[in-house]
Protein backbone atom coordinates (compact mmCIF):
# COMPACT_ATOMS: atom_id res chain seq x y z
CA UNK A 1 0.00 0.00 0.00
CA UNK A 2 1.17 3.38 -0.95
CA UNK A 3 1.75 5.52 2.07
CA UNK A 4 -0.84 8.20 2.93
CA UNK A 5 -0.57 11.08 5.30
CA UNK A 6 -1.82 9.20 8.08
CA UNK A 7 0.48 7.23 8.07
CA UNK A 8 3.08 9.58 8.72
CA UNK A 9 0.69 10.51 11.73
CA UNK A 10 0.85 7.01 12.93
CA UNK A 11 4.27 7.18 12.72
CA UNK A 12 4.47 10.86 14.46
CA UNK A 13 2.84 9.35 16.89
CA UNK A 14 3.96 6.45 17.68
CA UNK A 15 7.70 8.20 18.31
CA UNK A 16 5.95 10.73 20.04
CA UNK A 17 4.78 7.78 22.46
CA UNK A 18 8.28 6.62 22.85
CA UNK A 19 9.83 9.83 23.67
CA UNK A 20 7.08 10.33 26.53
CA UNK A 21 8.21 6.96 28.20
CA UNK A 22 11.40 8.23 28.34
CA UNK A 23 10.25 11.23 29.88
CA UNK A 24 7.79 8.50 32.41
CA UNK A 25 4.90 9.95 31.46
CA UNK A 26 0.93 8.53 30.77
CA UNK A 27 0.61 7.85 26.97
CA UNK A 28 -3.07 7.09 27.23
CA UNK A 29 -4.08 10.68 26.74
CA UNK A 30 -1.45 11.05 23.48
CA UNK A 31 -3.09 7.81 22.06
CA UNK A 32 -6.80 8.52 21.99
CA UNK A 33 -5.91 11.99 20.38
CA UNK A 34 -3.47 9.89 18.16
CA UNK A 35 -6.63 7.71 17.16
CA UNK A 36 -8.78 10.61 16.44
CA UNK A 37 -6.43 12.42 14.19
CA UNK A 38 -5.49 9.87 12.00
CA UNK A 39 -9.00 8.43 11.47
CA UNK A 40 -9.81 11.65 10.74
CA UNK A 41 -7.30 12.46 8.42
CA UNK A 42 -7.50 8.66 6.63
CA UNK A 43 -11.12 9.25 6.18
CA UNK A 44 -11.29 13.19 5.98
CA UNK A 45 -14.00 13.35 8.19
CA UNK A 46 -13.83 14.14 11.80
CA UNK A 47 -16.81 12.19 12.52
CA UNK A 48 -15.23 9.20 11.56
CA UNK A 49 -12.47 10.19 13.89
CA UNK A 50 -14.76 10.66 16.88
CA UNK A 51 -16.31 7.27 15.57
CA UNK A 52 -12.82 5.39 15.53
CA UNK A 53 -11.94 6.66 19.24
CA UNK A 54 -15.06 4.46 20.64
CA UNK A 55 -14.89 1.88 18.24
CA UNK A 56 -10.33 1.05 19.25
CA UNK A 57 -11.73 0.77 22.68
CA UNK A 58 -14.24 -1.45 21.67
CA UNK A 59 -12.76 -3.45 19.46
CA UNK A 60 -10.05 -3.99 22.10
CA UNK A 61 -12.34 -4.31 25.18
CA UNK A 62 -13.81 -7.68 23.06
CA UNK A 63 -10.25 -8.90 22.34
CA UNK A 64 -8.88 -8.79 26.01
CA UNK A 65 -12.10 -9.59 27.86
CA UNK A 66 -10.85 -12.89 28.74
CA UNK A 67 -8.06 -10.86 30.10
CA UNK A 68 -9.89 -9.16 32.67
CA UNK A 69 -12.28 -12.31 33.24
CA UNK A 70 -9.05 -14.83 34.56
CA UNK A 71 -7.59 -11.97 36.79
CA UNK A 72 -10.77 -11.24 38.20
CA UNK A 73 -11.54 -15.36 39.12
CA UNK A 74 -8.25 -15.83 40.43
CA UNK A 75 -8.57 -12.79 42.27
CA UNK A 76 -12.17 -14.01 43.81
CA UNK A 77 -10.74 -17.13 44.52
CA UNK A 78 -7.84 -15.50 46.54
CA UNK A 79 -10.15 -13.42 48.51
CA UNK A 80 -12.33 -16.43 49.07
CA UNK A 81 -8.94 -18.62 50.81
CA UNK A 82 -8.29 -15.14 52.56
CA UNK A 83 -11.98 -15.90 54.76
CA UNK A 84 -11.27 -19.29 55.39
CA UNK A 85 -7.38 -18.71 56.35
CA UNK A 86 -6.06 -21.20 53.73
CA UNK A 87 -3.84 -18.49 51.93
CA UNK A 88 -1.69 -18.64 55.44
CA UNK A 89 -1.95 -22.21 56.29
CA UNK A 90 -0.77 -22.73 52.71
CA UNK A 91 2.42 -21.54 53.76
CA UNK A 92 3.02 -22.31 57.22
CA UNK A 93 5.01 -25.57 56.49
CA UNK A 94 7.39 -23.81 54.12
CA UNK A 95 8.62 -21.93 57.07
CA UNK A 96 9.41 -25.11 58.79
CA UNK A 97 12.26 -25.91 56.39
CA UNK A 98 14.26 -22.68 56.17
CA UNK A 99 16.50 -24.06 58.72
CA UNK A 100 19.55 -21.83 57.81
CA UNK A 101 19.80 -18.32 55.34
CA UNK A 102 21.02 -20.20 52.24
CA UNK A 103 17.98 -22.84 52.41
CA UNK A 104 15.55 -20.00 52.92
CA UNK A 105 16.77 -18.01 49.53
CA UNK A 106 15.78 -21.40 47.87
CA UNK A 107 12.73 -21.58 49.46
CA UNK A 108 11.32 -17.93 49.63
CA UNK A 109 12.30 -17.87 45.19
CA UNK A 110 10.25 -20.98 44.88
CA UNK A 111 7.55 -20.17 46.97
CA UNK A 112 7.60 -16.26 45.56
CA UNK A 113 7.66 -17.36 41.83
CA UNK A 114 5.18 -20.44 42.20
CA UNK A 115 2.45 -18.73 44.30
CA UNK A 116 3.24 -15.59 41.38
CA UNK A 117 2.63 -17.35 38.86
CA UNK A 118 -0.77 -18.19 39.93
CA UNK A 119 -1.70 -15.65 41.66
CA UNK A 120 0.21 -12.45 40.28
CA UNK A 121 2.82 -10.84 42.51
CA UNK A 122 0.35 -7.72 43.61
CA UNK A 123 -1.65 -9.65 45.79
CA UNK A 124 0.86 -12.38 46.76
CA UNK A 125 2.86 -10.05 48.45
CA UNK A 126 1.61 -9.30 51.81
CA UNK A 127 1.17 -13.06 52.03
CA UNK A 128 5.31 -13.59 50.91
CA UNK A 129 6.56 -10.77 53.51
CA UNK A 130 4.13 -10.85 55.81
CA UNK A 131 4.88 -15.15 56.60
CA UNK A 132 7.99 -15.91 54.73
CA UNK A 133 10.00 -13.24 55.03
CA UNK A 134 10.33 -13.26 58.81
CA UNK A 135 11.39 -16.80 58.91
CA UNK A 136 13.74 -16.07 56.64
CA UNK A 137 15.50 -13.13 58.12
CA UNK A 138 15.64 -14.74 61.27
CA UNK A 139 16.95 -18.15 59.53
CA UNK A 140 20.01 -15.54 58.37
CA UNK A 141 18.76 -14.23 55.19
CA UNK A 142 19.26 -10.07 54.79
CA UNK A 143 16.05 -8.16 54.38
CA UNK A 144 17.60 -6.82 51.15
CA UNK A 145 18.50 -9.84 49.62
CA UNK A 146 15.08 -11.26 50.56
CA UNK A 147 13.43 -8.01 49.37
CA UNK A 148 15.44 -8.66 45.59
CA UNK A 149 14.67 -12.33 45.77
CA UNK A 150 10.92 -10.99 46.01
CA UNK A 151 11.21 -8.78 43.15
CA UNK A 152 12.61 -10.90 40.89
CA UNK A 153 11.18 -14.14 41.01
CA UNK A 154 7.64 -12.98 41.95
CA UNK A 155 7.25 -9.77 39.66
CA UNK A 156 10.25 -10.13 37.38
CA UNK A 157 10.62 -14.23 36.35
CA UNK A 158 6.43 -14.78 37.52
CA UNK A 159 4.74 -12.12 35.65
CA UNK A 160 6.92 -11.43 32.41
CA UNK A 161 6.40 -15.14 31.64
CA UNK A 162 2.69 -15.22 33.00
CA UNK A 163 2.40 -19.08 31.90
CA UNK A 164 -0.71 -19.45 33.83
CA UNK A 165 -2.86 -16.77 33.27
CA UNK A 166 -1.37 -15.96 30.16
CA UNK A 167 -2.10 -12.45 30.31
CA UNK A 168 1.04 -11.10 28.97
CA UNK A 169 1.54 -13.71 26.40
CA UNK A 170 -2.11 -12.57 24.92
CA UNK A 171 -1.47 -8.99 24.62
CA UNK A 172 1.63 -9.65 22.87
CA UNK A 173 0.14 -12.10 20.29
CA UNK A 174 -2.68 -10.27 19.64
CA UNK A 175 -0.43 -7.29 19.00
CA UNK A 176 1.30 -9.38 16.42
CA UNK A 177 -1.07 -10.70 14.73
CA UNK A 178 0.15 -14.72 15.71
CA UNK A 179 -1.33 -17.51 17.86
CA UNK A 180 -0.77 -16.99 21.57
CA UNK A 181 1.14 -20.34 21.95
CA UNK A 182 3.95 -18.75 19.88
CA UNK A 183 4.68 -16.14 22.60
CA UNK A 184 3.63 -17.89 25.38
CA UNK A 185 6.24 -20.88 24.95
CA UNK A 186 8.91 -18.82 24.06
CA UNK A 187 8.61 -16.24 27.05
CA UNK A 188 8.56 -18.93 29.74
CA UNK A 189 11.81 -20.30 28.42
CA UNK A 190 13.09 -16.54 28.70
CA UNK A 191 11.96 -15.90 31.82
CA UNK A 192 13.40 -18.81 33.06
CA UNK A 193 16.72 -17.72 31.44
CA UNK A 194 16.86 -14.51 33.23
CA UNK A 195 15.29 -15.12 36.63
CA UNK A 196 17.93 -18.15 37.12
CA UNK A 197 20.51 -15.70 35.89
CA UNK A 198 19.31 -13.15 37.78
CA UNK A 199 19.02 -14.91 40.79
CA UNK A 200 22.56 -17.01 40.70
CA UNK A 201 24.45 -13.39 40.52
CA UNK A 202 22.42 -12.21 43.28
CA UNK A 203 23.23 -15.20 45.74
CA UNK A 204 26.77 -15.32 44.47
CA UNK A 205 27.59 -11.84 45.08
CA UNK A 206 25.08 -11.48 48.79
CA UNK A 207 26.27 -14.52 49.71
CA UNK A 208 29.18 -13.31 52.53
CA UNK A 209 26.16 -11.77 53.95
CA UNK A 210 23.88 -14.87 54.37
CA UNK A 211 24.31 -15.93 58.28
CA UNK A 212 23.20 -18.80 60.72
CA UNK A 213 19.92 -18.41 62.23
CA UNK A 214 19.65 -15.51 64.72
CA UNK A 215 18.40 -15.81 68.04
CA UNK A 216 15.76 -13.30 67.84
CA UNK A 217 13.92 -11.65 65.06
CA UNK A 218 14.79 -7.94 63.71
CA UNK A 219 12.65 -5.05 63.62
CA UNK A 220 11.47 -6.06 60.08
CA UNK A 221 10.30 -9.60 61.13
CA UNK A 222 8.63 -7.85 64.22
CA UNK A 223 6.63 -5.61 62.30
CA UNK A 224 5.40 -8.13 60.10
CA UNK A 225 4.32 -10.40 62.40
CA UNK A 226 2.35 -7.60 63.88
CA UNK A 227 0.78 -6.89 60.65
CA UNK A 228 -0.46 -9.64 60.61
CA UNK A 229 -1.34 -10.35 64.25
CA UNK A 230 -3.40 -7.22 63.66
CA UNK A 231 -5.28 -8.53 60.53
CA UNK A 232 -6.04 -11.77 62.60
CA UNK A 233 -7.20 -9.83 65.79
CA UNK A 234 -9.97 -7.82 63.29
CA UNK A 235 -10.65 -11.01 61.99
CA UNK A 236 -11.64 -12.45 65.31
CA UNK A 237 -13.81 -9.35 66.19
CA UNK A 238 -15.77 -10.15 63.26
CA UNK A 239 -16.43 -13.68 63.74
CA UNK A 240 -19.75 -14.30 65.26
CA UNK A 241 -19.33 -17.20 67.29
CA UNK A 242 -16.37 -19.93 68.43
CA UNK A 243 -18.50 -22.02 65.87
CA UNK A 244 -17.78 -20.23 62.91
CA UNK A 245 -13.97 -20.26 64.05
CA UNK A 246 -13.84 -23.97 64.09
CA UNK A 247 -15.72 -23.97 60.68
CA UNK A 248 -12.84 -21.74 59.16
CA UNK A 249 -10.03 -23.67 61.03
CA UNK A 250 -11.45 -26.75 59.45
CA UNK A 251 -11.93 -26.13 56.01
CA UNK A 252 -9.46 -23.97 56.02
CA UNK A 253 -6.98 -26.45 56.19
CA UNK A 254 -9.03 -28.87 54.00
CA UNK A 255 -8.64 -25.88 51.04
CA UNK A 256 -5.28 -25.41 51.74
CA UNK A 257 -4.35 -28.93 50.57
CA UNK A 258 -7.21 -28.55 47.75
CA UNK A 259 -5.77 -25.38 45.85
CA UNK A 260 -2.54 -26.12 45.40
CA UNK A 261 -2.97 -29.85 44.49
CA UNK A 262 -5.73 -28.42 41.88
CA UNK A 263 -3.61 -25.72 40.53
CA UNK A 264 -0.39 -28.03 40.34
CA UNK A 265 -2.70 -30.69 38.86
CA UNK A 266 -3.53 -28.11 36.06
CA UNK A 267 0.10 -27.04 35.30
CA UNK A 268 0.75 -31.13 35.14
CA UNK A 269 -2.28 -31.71 32.41
CA UNK A 270 -1.22 -28.59 30.73
CA UNK A 271 2.60 -29.70 30.04
CA UNK A 272 1.52 -32.86 29.36
CA UNK A 273 -0.93 -32.06 26.59
CA UNK A 274 2.63 -30.09 25.11
CA UNK A 275 4.60 -32.56 25.42
CA UNK A 276 2.19 -35.33 23.76
CA UNK A 277 1.03 -33.61 20.84
CA UNK A 278 3.57 -30.42 20.57
CA UNK A 279 0.45 -27.92 20.71
CA UNK A 280 -0.76 -28.28 23.97
CA UNK A 281 -4.30 -25.98 24.27
CA UNK A 282 -4.59 -23.77 20.98
CA UNK A 283 -6.23 -19.88 21.72
CA UNK A 284 -8.25 -19.62 24.68
CA UNK A 285 -8.84 -23.26 25.68
CA UNK A 286 -5.66 -22.92 28.20
CA UNK A 287 -6.94 -19.92 29.93
CA UNK A 288 -10.70 -21.10 30.07
CA UNK A 289 -9.40 -24.42 31.61
CA UNK A 290 -7.29 -22.59 33.84
CA UNK A 291 -10.47 -20.26 34.62
CA UNK A 292 -12.97 -23.06 35.27
CA UNK A 293 -11.23 -24.45 37.39
CA UNK A 294 -10.27 -21.61 39.81
CA UNK A 295 -14.15 -20.53 39.04
CA UNK A 296 -15.35 -23.81 41.00
CA UNK A 297 -13.01 -23.66 43.47
CA UNK A 298 -14.28 -20.56 44.27
CA UNK A 299 -17.75 -21.28 44.54
CA UNK A 300 -16.46 -24.66 47.01
CA UNK A 301 -14.32 -22.37 49.42
CA UNK A 302 -17.43 -19.27 49.32
CA UNK A 303 -19.69 -22.58 50.30
CA UNK A 304 -17.46 -23.91 52.78
CA UNK A 305 -16.99 -20.50 54.61
CA UNK A 306 -20.71 -19.51 54.76
CA UNK A 307 -23.76 -21.53 53.38
CA UNK A 308 -26.59 -18.96 54.12
CA UNK A 309 -25.07 -16.15 52.67
CA UNK A 310 -22.26 -18.07 50.10
CA UNK A 311 -25.10 -16.63 47.12
CA UNK A 312 -24.01 -13.17 48.73
CA UNK A 313 -20.66 -13.84 49.22
CA UNK A 314 -19.46 -14.89 46.21
CA UNK A 315 -21.16 -12.12 44.43
CA UNK A 316 -18.97 -9.80 46.45
CA UNK A 317 -15.54 -12.03 45.65
CA UNK A 318 -16.42 -11.63 41.77
CA UNK A 319 -16.74 -7.81 42.18
CA UNK A 320 -13.78 -6.99 44.19
CA UNK A 321 -12.00 -8.97 41.70
CA UNK A 322 -13.06 -7.37 38.18
CA UNK A 323 -12.02 -3.74 40.29
CA UNK A 324 -8.85 -5.29 40.76
CA UNK A 325 -8.57 -6.18 37.10
CA UNK A 326 -10.00 -3.15 35.37
CA UNK A 327 -7.16 -0.74 37.81
CA UNK A 328 -4.51 -3.07 36.97
CA UNK A 329 -5.47 -3.10 33.24
CA UNK A 330 -7.91 -0.63 32.23
CA UNK A 331 -4.86 1.76 30.61
CA UNK A 332 -4.66 -0.98 28.32
CA UNK A 333 -7.42 -0.75 26.28
CA UNK A 334 -7.20 2.78 24.73
CA UNK A 335 -3.15 1.75 24.06
CA UNK A 336 -3.81 -1.61 22.68
CA UNK A 337 -6.55 -0.08 20.26
CA UNK A 338 -4.31 2.53 18.78
CA UNK A 339 -2.26 -0.37 18.07
CA UNK A 340 -4.47 -2.66 16.65
CA UNK A 341 -5.41 0.39 14.36
CA UNK A 342 -2.07 -0.23 13.34
CA UNK A 343 -3.03 -3.65 12.02
CA UNK A 344 -5.18 -4.79 9.24
CA UNK A 345 -6.81 -7.22 11.00
CA UNK A 346 -8.46 -4.82 13.23
CA UNK A 347 -8.09 -1.14 11.15
CA UNK A 348 -11.14 -2.29 8.95
CA UNK A 349 -13.61 -2.40 12.52
CA UNK A 350 -12.13 0.50 13.80
CA UNK A 351 -12.42 2.70 10.98
CA UNK A 352 -15.99 1.36 9.72
CA UNK A 353 -14.90 0.13 6.71
CA UNK A 354 -16.94 -1.89 4.12
CA UNK A 355 -15.73 -5.48 3.27
CA UNK A 356 -14.57 -4.31 -0.06
CA UNK A 357 -12.57 -1.27 0.71
CA UNK A 358 -8.94 -1.87 1.68
CA UNK A 359 -7.79 -1.98 5.10
CA UNK A 360 -4.67 0.06 6.20
CA UNK A 361 -2.15 -1.88 8.43
CA UNK A 362 -0.52 1.70 9.49
CA UNK A 363 2.72 -0.02 11.10
CA UNK A 364 3.22 -2.68 9.15
CA UNK A 365 2.90 -0.45 6.26
CA UNK A 366 5.61 1.74 7.69
CA UNK A 367 8.09 -1.15 8.50
CA UNK A 368 7.65 -2.53 4.95
CA UNK A 369 8.10 0.82 3.36
CA UNK A 370 11.64 1.18 5.44
CA UNK A 371 12.46 -2.35 5.21
CA UNK A 372 15.12 -1.44 3.41
CA UNK A 373 17.02 0.90 5.49
CA UNK A 374 16.59 -1.43 7.98
CA UNK A 375 19.83 -3.82 8.91
CA UNK A 376 19.05 -7.35 8.32
CA UNK A 377 20.15 -8.85 11.06
CA UNK A 378 18.09 -10.79 13.78
CA UNK A 379 20.60 -10.14 17.03
CA UNK A 380 19.90 -6.45 16.31
CA UNK A 381 16.05 -6.67 15.51
CA UNK A 382 16.06 -8.42 19.11
CA UNK A 383 17.85 -5.95 20.63
CA UNK A 384 15.82 -3.14 19.19
CA UNK A 385 12.85 -4.95 20.64
CA UNK A 386 14.29 -5.18 24.23
CA UNK A 387 15.50 -2.07 24.32
CA UNK A 388 11.86 -0.36 23.32
CA UNK A 389 10.63 -3.06 25.76
CA UNK A 390 12.74 -1.70 29.07
CA UNK A 391 11.74 1.94 27.77
CA UNK A 392 7.80 1.07 27.76
CA UNK A 393 8.30 0.02 30.88
CA UNK A 394 9.38 2.99 32.43
CA UNK A 395 5.59 4.51 33.81
CA UNK A 396 6.34 1.60 35.93
CA UNK A 397 3.35 -0.40 34.00
CA UNK A 398 4.52 -3.55 32.82
CA UNK A 399 2.06 -4.76 30.65
CA UNK A 400 0.96 -1.10 29.09
CA UNK A 401 4.07 -1.02 26.40
CA UNK A 402 2.97 -5.05 25.15
CA UNK A 403 1.09 -4.23 22.35
CA UNK A 404 3.31 -1.56 21.32
CA UNK A 405 6.56 -4.47 21.24
CA UNK A 406 3.68 -7.05 19.74
CA UNK A 407 3.04 -4.78 16.99
CA UNK A 408 6.52 -3.65 15.98
CA UNK A 409 7.44 -7.63 16.30
CA UNK A 410 4.95 -8.86 14.08
CA UNK A 411 6.19 -5.79 11.46
CA UNK A 412 10.00 -6.30 11.92
CA UNK A 413 9.78 -9.82 11.31
CA UNK A 414 9.41 -10.87 8.01
CA UNK A 415 12.60 -8.97 7.24
CA UNK A 416 15.00 -9.92 9.98
CA UNK A 417 14.97 -13.41 9.41
CA UNK A 418 13.35 -14.17 13.16
CA UNK A 419 10.13 -15.11 13.79
CA UNK A 420 7.69 -12.91 15.15
CA UNK A 421 6.82 -15.14 18.59
CA UNK A 422 10.69 -14.97 19.48
CA UNK A 423 10.11 -11.13 19.07
CA UNK A 424 7.57 -10.68 20.72
CA UNK A 425 8.78 -12.85 23.70
CA UNK A 426 11.62 -11.08 24.37
CA UNK A 427 10.09 -7.69 23.57
CA UNK A 428 7.85 -9.00 26.69
CA UNK A 429 10.66 -9.75 29.11
CA UNK A 430 11.91 -6.03 28.44
CA UNK A 431 8.52 -4.60 29.33
CA UNK A 432 7.53 -6.50 31.89
CA UNK A 433 11.00 -6.95 34.07
CA UNK A 434 11.42 -3.08 33.55
CA UNK A 435 7.85 -2.24 34.66
CA UNK A 436 6.76 -5.12 36.63
CA UNK A 437 9.08 -4.53 39.62
CA UNK A 438 12.42 -4.80 39.44
CA UNK A 439 14.08 -2.15 37.70
CA UNK A 440 11.20 1.02 38.27
CA UNK A 441 11.06 2.92 41.80
CA UNK A 442 7.72 3.83 41.11
CA UNK A 443 6.52 0.26 39.86
CA UNK A 444 5.15 -2.21 41.93
CA UNK A 445 8.47 -2.68 43.64
CA UNK A 446 7.33 0.04 46.31
CA UNK A 447 5.19 -2.70 48.11
CA UNK A 448 7.85 -5.13 48.67
CA UNK A 449 9.92 -2.49 49.62
CA UNK A 450 6.95 -0.80 51.76
CA UNK A 451 6.00 -4.10 53.57
CA UNK A 452 9.92 -5.04 54.27
CA UNK A 453 10.76 -1.44 55.31
CA UNK A 454 14.13 -0.93 52.77
CA UNK A 455 14.45 2.18 49.97
CA UNK A 456 12.54 1.24 46.97
CA UNK A 457 15.34 3.85 45.13
CA UNK A 458 18.02 1.10 46.82
CA UNK A 459 15.92 -1.99 45.99
CA UNK A 460 15.55 -0.98 42.16
CA UNK A 461 19.61 0.06 42.33
CA UNK A 462 20.56 -3.03 43.47
CA UNK A 463 18.53 -5.17 41.23
CA UNK A 464 19.68 -3.46 37.77
CA UNK A 465 22.93 -5.52 37.32
CA UNK A 466 21.76 -9.16 37.64
CA UNK A 467 18.66 -8.07 36.10
CA UNK A 468 19.80 -6.15 32.94
CA UNK A 469 22.73 -9.21 32.88
CA UNK A 470 20.25 -11.84 32.88
CA UNK A 471 17.69 -10.30 30.26
CA UNK A 472 21.11 -9.76 27.94
CA UNK A 473 22.17 -14.05 28.50
CA UNK A 474 18.13 -14.70 27.42
CA UNK A 475 18.09 -12.24 24.13
CA UNK A 476 21.28 -13.89 23.08
CA UNK A 477 20.13 -17.45 23.44
CA UNK A 478 17.13 -16.93 22.23
CA UNK A 479 18.72 -15.26 19.10
CA UNK A 480 20.75 -18.50 19.21
CA UNK A 481 18.48 -20.92 19.21
CA UNK A 482 15.38 -19.72 17.91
Amino acid sequence: MELTLAHWVYLFVTVSVIVIMLFRKGIVLPLIIGTFVIAAVYKGSFIAGFQAVFNANLVAAKELFSIFLIISIMIGLLNSLKDLGADKKMVVPIQKIMVNGHVSYLVLMVTTYVISLFFWPTPAVPLICALLVPAAVSAGLPVMTSAMVICIAGQGMALSSDYIMQVAPMLSAKAAGIDKALVSDKAFILSLITGISSLAIVYVTHRKAITKRSGSATEVNKEAKAFFEVNQELAATVDESAKIIQIKEKWGKIFAIIVPLAMLAVMIFMFQTKLGNGAGFEGGDGAAFIGGVATILLVLATIAFNRIHALEKISEHLTEGFVFAFRAMAPVIPIAGYFFMGSGDFSASILSLGEEAAKPAFLFDLIQAGQNYIPQSPSIAAFSILIIGIITGLDGSGFAGLPLTGALSGAIAPGSNIDAGTLAAIGQMGAVWSGGGTLIAWSSLVAVAGFLQVSPLELARKNFFPVITGLIIATILAVIIW
